[in-house]
């Protein structure tokens, strides 16, 4: 598939989003935050939602008609995601003009917010999980790893947040950014290692309905591009794809242990700051290449000469 930039930023900002605000939630069960960290930690969730929500409209043909997709909710994972984004958000307002106005109810205006959290993250992970003929995409990897791979930059957020604004807060966040980083990268190893040993359902063969053990293709019927040209493959070769690979592994799991427990060991905590903004870069890798890596039936026709 031909990745879209504006798809690329939604996910990765709302994933960091939502497990910012787990980190944050889990912190004030806990008793380890005041409610000026909360309230400032729930603005920047806030913020990297919304900057995701406006990330989505550049994906449309059609902004102004966006409001169109939640009407088929009963059939559409893209349409229960319309519906699940502002309402994490209305919530997640609601949680963080709580604590900032120190009102009453914050605990169970969390946890209002953590459903709302967990629905966005199965709604969006559905989208892509539920299209069977993308075998990449069709799989328990993609829920498992949309959600540990959000609550791994969004807790890294949080302890680079309460590295400047709540010192006590840092060790259990940094030990949960650890913990969800590593078990992201083995989740994503082992989505990687399954996409690794897919074979393809459809041929060419299959396609035309000949039986026929050598047909070559020669032209794909005409000179220029289209919409399936464009639209359904990237344009990269493999070595591009395996450097993309190698990097996301490096810049979205292996550097951001490192700098966490560098960050403990040498007592320096603003270096998880530093940990977020490489994990944050690498996640945009990652997300190029799941989208890039699915590979649509028709480029058994169209690829060949794209």
């Amino acid at each position: 598939m031909n990745p879209a930039f504006s798809v690329i930023f939604l996910t990765t900002l709302i994933g960091a989003a939502q497990g910012l605000f787990v980190a944050l939630y889990a912190a004030e069960l806990a008793g380890h935050a005041d409610r000026s960290f909360l309230a400032a930690g729930g603005a920047v969730a806030l913020v990297l939602t919304a900057l995701g929500l406006v990330a989505s409209f550049f994906h449309l043909g059609r902004p102004e008609r966006a409001w169109r997709t939640a009407t088929m909710w009963r059939t559409s994972w893209l349409s229960r995601e319309v519906i699940a984004l502002p309402a994490f958000m209305g919530l997640l307002f609601a949680w963080t003009a709580a604590h900032a106005l120190a009102a009453p109810g914050t605990r169970a205006w969390g946890a209002l917010t953590l459903l709302a959290c967990a629905a966005l993250w199965i709604c969006t992970a559905m989208i892509y999980a539920s299209i069977r003929f993308l075998q990449e995409w069709a799989s328990a990897y993609t829920l498992v790893n949309y959600t540990l791979l959000g609550l791994a930059s969004g807790c890294t957020l949080a302890a680079g947040l309460a590295a400047f604004g709540a010192p006590a807060l840092v060790p259990p966040v940094a030990t949960a950014a650890l913990v969800f980083t590593v078990a992201g990268g083995i989740s994503r190893g082992l989505s990687l290692r399954r996409n690794a040993r897919l074979k393809p359902r459809s041929t060419l063969q299959s396609a035309l309905g000949i039986r026929h053990p050598q047909i070559r293709q020669r032209a794909m019927g005409f000179m220029g591009g289209s919409f399936n040209t464009r639209e359904f493959f990237h344009g990269r070769g493999p070595g591009t794809l395996r450097q993309v690979k190698h990097g996301f592994i490096v810049g979205a799991f292996v550097v951001p242990a490192m700098l966490i427990v560098l960050a403990h060991l040498l007592q320096a905590p603003p270096l998880l700051a530093v940990a977020f903004v490489v994990q944050y870069v690498g996640l945009l890798a990652e997300r190029w290449f799941f989208f890039a890596q699915a590979n649509h039936p028709q480029n058994l026709y169209y690829q060949a000469v794209s």
